[in-house]
């Protein structure tokens, strides 16, 4: 090791208690082992499977509309 090294969690204002201290470092080494989390991927609307789920197909005036992906 070459030189000192700088302090993982320094103090900028107030003075913590011993115990407080404790439960900080506590919970930012929990924090630090955890993995990142992923952001979900968004499904684009040709990818997404609501046109499977449509209302019956209606005879008369419209049904060619109301066929496709028109409502």
């Amino acid at each position: 090791m070459s030189g000192p090294q700088r302090p993982l969690l320094r103090v900028v204002k107030g003075e913590p208690t011993a115990e407080e201290l404790a439960a900080l470092t506590v919970v930012v080494a929990a924090l630090s082992q955890r993995p990142p989390r992923r952001r979900p991927v968004p499904v684009a609307a040709w990818a997404s499977n609501a046109d499977t789920h449509r209302r019956p197909l209606q005879p008369g005036p419209g049904g060619w509309r109301a066929s496709g992906r028109f409502t």
